[in-house]
């Protein structure tokens, strides 16, 4: 099982530029529309040079991040699920 690290949380507008590639990616698979300040949390996958991108507010909870990280084999480091739960929508 692979670990994911959170590398930060970014607006769209202030998304460094190699990320990019990604997130156009993952909104491509997931027929998103990035909207103007849209949060996006960028992890990096331990061990691999990969990164997998969340759009935080495609998620209403930790569980459902942790159930999408769990579908490609990784899991979330701890530091990293208590910032995201932070910037989670509260309920």
């Amino acid at each position: 099982m692979f670990i994911a690290t959170l590398v930060g949380i970014f607006k769209y507008e202030e998304l460094p530029e190699k990320y990019g590639p990604y997130v156009t990616y993952k909104a491509s698979i997931e027929d998103k529309t990035i909207k103007e300040g849209e949060n996006i949390a960028v992890l990096n996958i331990t061990g691999t040079e990969s990164y997998h991108i969340l759009f935080i507010s495609s998620y209403s909870n930790i569980k459902e991040i942790e159930d999408e990280l769990k579908e490609v084999d990784t899991k979330l480091n701890y530091s990293s699920k208590k910032i995201l739960e932070e910037h989670l929508p509260s309920m």
